[in-house]
């Protein structure tokens, strides 16, 4: 009976560890003391819902069997396993118990529905951790991104009343809002009355890029501040003015430097050399 191949299965658990760690260890995904805790952990539950004589698959001792599979497979895309080293974690268990079952089952009948059922439950598991093994990198990734856009769109305060917004990389919509909340948070924050976007960084402007500009600009100006846009490059003239872009009543400089300068004017600040007396 399968139920007797089963519980000889879980007699000879240590042997069965010993043979998927093996085939771990020779294909390279395993992480040695993590994954001996991860993988005993699991052989165990496995096995003890795998003796049972009830039929049901989905019955409660497997549903203990996959959240902690679901909880291994994100684990291991944390520690920067690839999909197929993840896959391999189960498929590699499955051909060490298949090894075991076919030294204990003589009987080619009871074997084949043996390993039927065991390669029926490890293969629907299986699919289930290629999904969480998915939706961890994927939150990871995303993660990342939300860091990369927050670090990527910092304002700065260059001076009392001036805030400035360095943009490196392309502008897209979902980045345009995270630039403008950030710039009208940090005119909030510091009482600013002028703002700087500086584009040197961005590779391009097409007519999307503009558009977005113009709406941070539109942006800032209802929050009582004046917007400058500085960085503006001969071929990022060339280009507006090929599109046909209207920049009118926006003030543009070719540098950050000219559009301080232009910022300290508008605040009627001057900024002068400090003379040195002494060591004539």
């Amino acid at each position: 009976m399968q139920h007797a191949v089963f519980n000889n299965l879980k007699s000879n658990e240590s042997e069965l560890l010993s043979i998927w760690s093996n085939l771990l260890a020779n294909s390279g995904a395993t992480d040695s003391l993590t994954e001996e805790r991860e993988s005993k952990e699991f052989s165990t539950l496995f096995l003890e819902a795998l003796t049972n004589e009830q039929p049901d698959g989905q019955r409660a001792e497997f549903e203990k069997v996959k959240e902690l599979l679901v909880g291994i497979s994100s684990s291991r895309a944390k520690r920067g396993f690839s999909p197929r080293e993840n896959a391999q974690y189960l498929l590699f268990f499955k051909e060490a118990a298949s090894q075991l079952i076919s030294k204990a089952e003589k009987d080619p009948i009871q074997l084949y529905n043996a390993n039927l059922k065991l390669s029926s439950m490890v293969d629907e598991m299986s699919i289930m951790t290629f999904e969480a093994y998915m939706k961890s990198r994927e939150d990871i990734i995303n993660r990342q991104t939300d860091e990369i856009s927050e670090i990527s769109t910092p304002v700065i305060q260059v001076w009392e009343g001036v805030v400035a917004l360095p943009i490196i990389g392309t502008l897209d919509s979902s980045r345009t809002q995270v630039v403008m909340e950030n710039l009208l948070q940090q005119i909030v924050d510091t009482g600013s009355s002028i703002a700087i976007l500086d584009i040197s960084g961005v590779p391009a402007v097409d007519s999307l890029v503009a558009q977005h500009l113009i709406k941070t600009v539109s942006a800032t100006r209802l929050m009582g501040a004046e917007c400058i846009i500085s960085g503006i490059r001969p071929e990022i003239a060339q280009t507006v003015v090929h599109l046909g872009i209207d920049l009118n009543g926006i003030i543009t400089k070719a540098s950050l430097a000219s559009a301080l300068q232009t910022a300290f004017a508008m605040l009627q600040l001057t900024v002068v050399k400090k003379k040195l007396i002494g060591n004539q």
